[in-house]
């Protein structure tokens, strides 16, 4: 088996660490412990041990402080700022970051968040998110604005009242979202931040300009991260499709039963359109991996190869173990407990030699390092990763979700390369032909496709999946598309906020949503 038990051992009392917290609420000044009394010296840093659990808010920052030291990826580009200058804790913690940026001149760091501890478990436990129950996409943040429906979650009131794919959003509450410089009102209502918020909105129907008004209330619901799996039948085999959506908690079960019934289909290639896929646990997509190209593509390979800042060259500083590869997982982990199988129980596998991936500047982080991974196995045997789509979002890095006084902290901790020991791919990956000169991506083979907001996602005539099945049957790209202009999270946020009137994703929980996470929450 590819997981020892020491592997699966060492994983676990990682996950319990994670849900250990200081058990005092945020608000709590008067708790006792080491406030520092000598006063802030610039380059001077305590063990954060000395602070972990100590929620009056100097003493917060002074862990924050201390814990970035030791753990970010880019600790020596900090700016060393003393905890009394800056009042909040997650106002302190916003600055604990590097201001650098990629070769494209996109912020390095465009991942740095925080979360009330109970919000980060729910999400990730049961995959609960809030909202209306569409997802969209902002396609263009400044007058004339474009934000299109993606597709409606499943069982909800937005999949009820018939809310589709290509139907752009043209008001909200009766705000003009195309052309108005009201941009807190649009925010507000596109980006709620509590549940029983109702929303007026109207929707040009796709195709058409006959315009919609549906009311929808704000509510927390539970994403389908893998949708749409069927089987389409061509001259030269069954071709395998999957929508995979989320690498959260269902999504463990879901894939299982996704690769048994692709397996049963007897298909002879897949497509896995992860367009809208931010990431999540890094060790789903290991097992991605091995469910697509199987023990004979994946033996013995790494899947990736973890490292830290320069100050750990041997040892990962949040759980304290030896640095070992992190290997194609063919086990199943069990991220929900509640799923129905047992973990250790053995992952079906297609064998396949080739995959299909779908992409946009939305595919992030877990999803990228699923296709690193694969572009990792040896060259001898014969394994290609072919991408339909636009350049992925940039983000090798990814993080230990780190509780403290009810508060989950996320900061870049660690990078990885694949077997081939290869991991720079900051400004994403992208299709070989793609014409957008202002990134510098890793060209893969492939075709680059602009999002087809005309026909619904799994239709063999969408632009994506059509250009998939042309280029498996004829090795030819149809000619490149005008792209959408979301050419990578880190491009696409500072857009969005480089200008008046722009609008944008750049929110907390679009940052849940990109991210590659080493230790999922799991109950006992």
């Amino acid at each position: 088996m590819i997981i020892k038990h020491s592997f699966r051992t060492a994983l676990c009392a990682a996950i319990i660490a994670t849900l250990s917290g200081c058990g005092g609420g945020s608000d709590d000044t008067t708790s006792p412990g080491p406030s520092p009394d000598t006063g802030w010296v610039a380059g001077v840093f305590a063990d954060s041990e000395q602070f972990k659990g100590q929620c009056a808010a100097l003493d917060q920052k002074y862990w924050l402080r201390s814990w970035s030291n030791e753990t970010y990826l880019w600790y020596d580009e900090i700016e060393d700022r003393d905890p009394a200058s800056i009042t909040d804790v997650i106002d302190y913690f916003n600055v604990l970051k590097t201001n650098d940026v990629t070769a494209s001149g996109a912020p390095k760091d465009n991942f740095h968040f925080s979360l009330p501890t109970d919000e980060w478990e729910q999400q990730q436990q049961s995959g609960s998110v809030l909202g209306y129950g569409f997802n969209f996409r902002v396609v263009k943040a400044t007058p004339p604005r474009e934000v299109v429906v993606t597709y409606s979650e499943p069982n909800t009131d937005a999949s009820t009242q018939g809310i589709e794919r290509g139907w752009q959003i043209a008001a909200v509450n009766g705000v003009d979202v195309v052309n108005s410089d009201n941009v807190d009102a649009i925010n507000a209502a596109l980006f709620p931040t509590q549940t029983g918020v109702e929303t007026q909105f109207t929707f040009t129907l796709r195709g058409s300009n006959q315009q919609q008004r549906i009311t929808l209330d704000s509510a927390q619901f539970i994403q389908d991260p893998v949708m749409k799996v069927g089987t389409l039948s061509t001259g030269t085999g069954n071709v395998g499709y999957m929508q995979f959506n989320d690498h959260n908690a269902p999504a463990e079960r879901q894939l299982v039963d996704a690769v048994n019934q692709l397996a049963s289909a007897n298909i002879s290639d897949l497509v896995v359109d992860m367009r809208y896929n931010g990431g999540g646990f890094l060790a789903m997509a290991a097992q991605l991996g091995y469910m697509i190209a199987g023990s004979n593509n994946t033996n013995g390979v790494i899947f990736e190869q973890t490292i830290f800042n320069d100050k750990n060259p041997d040892t990962n500083p949040v759980t304290g173990d030896p640095l070992t590869p992190f290997p194609f997982i063919d086990e199943y982990i069990g991220f929900d407990p509640d799923s129905g199988i047992s973990a250790g129980t053995a992952l079906p596998s297609l064998n396949l030699n080739r995959v299909f991936v779908l992409t946009t500047g939305i595919t992030c982080s877990a999803s990228e390092a699923l296709i690193n991974g694969l572009r990792g196995i040896p060259d001898s045997r014969n394994f290609e990763v072919v991408l339909i789509g636009d350049g992925t979002c940039g983000k090798p890095y990814g993080f230990y979700p780190t509780d403290n006084c009810d508060t989950t902290f996320f900061t870049i901790q660690f990078t990885g390369v694949n077997d081939k020991g290869f991991g720079e791919y900051a400004d994403g990956f992208a299709p070989q032909n793609i014409t957008n000169t202002e990134r510098a991506p890793v060209l893969v083979q492939g075709c680059a496709v602009a999002d087809d907001f005309n026909h619904l996602l799994g239709d063999r005539n969408e632009a994506l999946l059509s250009a998939a099945l042309g280029y498996r049957a004829t090795g030819n790209c149809p000619a490149a598309s005008t792209l959408a202009g979301l050419k990578g999270y880190a491009v696409s946020n500072a857009a969005a906020n480089s200008g008046a009137a722009a609008i944008g994703d750049n929110r907390t929980h679009s940052k849940l949503q990109n991210n590659r996470i080493m230790t999922p929450v799991i109950k006992d």
